[in-house]
């Protein structure tokens, strides 16, 4: 790392490294809003943390919230059996097959929420690099 010194709004005689946190903060304040809040409410929402008996052994432990919402709202059946992820974690992915448009719709709005934030992290970072190089000296530019 160089020693050279940077200002970034209020902050005088900032550091490289100190410099891309303030831009990275800065980006993430941009980039924060209210479809970001609709992200987090579909992931959270979308928790299996209802608990609920009658499950073959094997299934997922519990329901969700939006899960019992969309098959209340829509109990139709459709005629192809149509892919939804049911568990994601360290141990893998486990998709479950249904023609319940009510469960496609209740286990794919948290995928939907997870993938809205992950598009804003990437945005964040994306901005954030490219404004930190455009203003850094050649040698402590990144990537």
């Amino acid at each position: 790392m160089s020693t050279n010194a940077y200002s970034y709004g209020i902050h005088r005689g900032i550091s490289a490294g100190e410099l891309f946190f303030y831009i990275a903060v800065d980006k993430t304040r941009e980039e924060l809003g209210l479809d970001d809040l609709a992200a987090a409410a579909a992931i959270l929402l979308g928790q299996n943390d209802v608990p609920v008996g009658g499950k073959l052994a094997g299934a997922v432990a519990g329901t969700s919230v939006v899960s019992m919402a969309a098959r209340k709202f829509l109990p139709f059946r459709v005629a192809v059996r149509l892919p939804t992820i049911v568990k994601a974690g360290a141990g893998g992915l486990r998709i479950a097959m249904t023609r319940s448009l009510g469960a496609f719709v209740g286990r794919t709005i948290p995928v939907v929420g997870t993938v809205m934030l992950g598009a804003d992290a990437f945005l964040i970072m994306r901005n954030t690099l490219f404004t930190y190089n455009r203003m850094v000296k050649p040698e402590d530019r990144i990537l």
